[in-house]
């Protein structure tokens, strides 16, 4: 098989009579969860689970195998989930790298540069970092089930000097104003993914890409619409619309996908974010009348923040005197807003799950 020669962008082929329909609903959709983002007064506490729920499914697409609660426990200690540790890893490089970008962002423009930055913290100490992190590949790959020659990859990516010729058109794609913003991201994701930069970890950078995107064209105030959930419950679809773009030379199966995808998801984050300002106000009040502290509102974000914990870590994080700490978790233990999920023994601390706010972001 021949290295993919691809399409330069932007793509002049594209159905935009068979996309109409969806268009408007993707777009009322994010417009509609953008604006309940604008009435987070709070987002890094508010959606801080749904941040690192993000890079749990986009790991998992990839096939590791660490759940929501794995990660959240090896935070509050390492020694946990030994066996997951490699996974864990991945998931949490994914979540700063995520991070970064926004950071990166503030200061200038989404770039190669800054991809290629996200993409050295996205491969530390994992499995693909001897692959060359932080650097586009200098060899042509391929993409195949174990033990495949190029010869019969499913696919194979553009040589190397296709390839950057391909990533600087794909660059300046970035910062053009395509007729519909949301079939532009459609276009950026798919690109990425058939240009293939990396020699690893392309997959999850590429959906680093869609809320860094819509962030970079100021549709979200916040870098925070993840599609993960959907493409990770959809794989098999994902792949094989992405497969036909460089089959058939059609985007329209892959574009339609992928509005869907926005507009399943959207709702769902929609439904998601209401449900966790709803839990925050409702457990602001249950601390303060169950506690009467002065502590109140500090343990109440701590929660959201980190609903795994041992006292230790909500000591560190909330920024409560010791001193108040045993009393707070005694009363919210008692009155049921938080739940021993491991008791303490010897020098070993007890952890404390915050459930509701679990069954939310795991629904």
């Amino acid at each position: 098989m021949k290295p993919y020669q691809p399409n330069e962008l932007p793509i002049e082929t594209i159905d935009w009579d068979q996309l109409i329909d969806l268009m408007g609903k993707a777009n009322r959709s994010i417009a509609r969860y953008d604006g309940l983002l604008q009435s987070v007064i709070n987002p890094d506490v508010l959606l801080a689970p749904l941040r690192t729920q993000e890079a749990v499914l986009s790991s998992k697409i990839e096939g590791t195998q660490a759940t929501l609660e794995d990660v959240l426990e090896f935070e509050v200690d390492e020694d946990t989930q030994d066996h997951l540790k490699g996974d864990i890893w991945e998931v949490l490089n994914y979540r700063i790298a995520l991070k970064q970008g926004k950071v990166a962002m503030n200061e200038q423009p989404l770039s190669l540069k800054i991809i290629k930055q996200m993409h050295a913290t996205l491969m530390q100490g994992v499995r693909g970092d001897t692959k060359d992190p932080g650097n586009f590949r200098r060899i042509q790959n391929f993409i195949g089930s174990p033990g495949s020659t190029m010869a019969n990859a499913r696919f194979v990516p553009p040589a190397v000097p296709d390839m950057m010729k391909a990533l600087s058109n794909w660059e300046k794609y970035l910062h053009y104003d395509d007729k519909d913003v949301l079939v532009q991201l459609a276009v950026v994701h798919a690109q990425f993914e058939i240009i293939h930069p990396f020699l690893d970890g392309n997959g999850r950078m590429g959906r680093i890409l869609i809320p860094l995107f819509l962030y970079h064209k100021r549709i979200i105030q916040e870098p925070v619409f993840y599609l993960s959930d959907f493409l990770e419950r959809n794989r098999s679809d994902y792949y094989d619309s992405l497969k036909d773009i460089t089959d058939s030379g059609s985007w329209t199966n892959w574009i339609r996908f992928f509005l869907n995808a926005i507009i399943v998801q959207a709702e769902k984050n929609i439904q998601k974010t209401r449900e966790i300002i709803n839990l925050y106000e409702t457990v602001k009040l249950e601390i303060v009348n169950t506690t009467h502290s002065q502590f109140a509102l500090q343990c109440l974000d701590s929660l959201f923040v980190q609903p795994i914990f041992s006292s230790r870590n909500f000591e560190k994080h909330s920024g409560i005197p010791r001193s108040s700490v045993a009393r707070l978790l005694s009363a919210l233990s008692e009155n049921n807003t938080i739940g021993i999920i491991q008791k303490g023994a010897g020098r070993r601390p007890a952890i404390y799950a915050f459930k509701r706010l679990l069954s939310i972001v795991n629904n």
